[in-house]
């Protein structure tokens, strides 16, 4: 991948992961990666449709998940996909944690940990700050 295109990600997704919404300034630049929505070992493309930005704990906890048991029902929603669906359509912030809306908003929440404890302690200095 250029520079060119993974800043052209970047930019798409507004400068922020696409899953936990952190925004990318909160960490070092090579802590956030150009991910692959469907791992290419589940035959997901390189094409742009099908790469979001992602700050490292999404990207390392996602790993090539497609889907996950949704902690509230026990049944197996897939995943959150950025390209194509609305992020408040499954995820509202509630003080500095991420709460899903959904099936596939709740799963994703829990199986990427959006709500560790480092991502809520960054989301929450950087509102304290006035930066969220």
């Amino acid at each position: 991948m250029t520079g060119g295109q993974r800043e052209w990600v970047r930019q798409r997704a507004g400068a922020r992961c696409e899953y936990c919404r952190l925004p990318d300034f909160a960490m070092a630049p090579e802590e956030f990666h150009v991910e692959h929505i469907i791992p290419r070992k589940h035959r997901g493309e390189d094409g742009i449709d099908n790469l979001a930005w992602a700050c490292i704990f999404c990207n390392l906890y996602k790993g090539p998940n497609l889907a996950s048991f949704d902690p509230d029902t026990g049944e197996l929603p897939r995943l959150f996909n950025p390209r194509r669906e609305r992020w408040d359509e499954h995820f509202q912030m509630v003080s500095s944690g991420v709460v899903g809306l959904t099936p596939v908003g709740r799963t994703t929440v829990w199986l990427v940990e959006m709500n560790s404890e480092i991502l809520t302690s960054l989301r929450a200095s950087l509102m304290r700050e006035e930066r969220w």
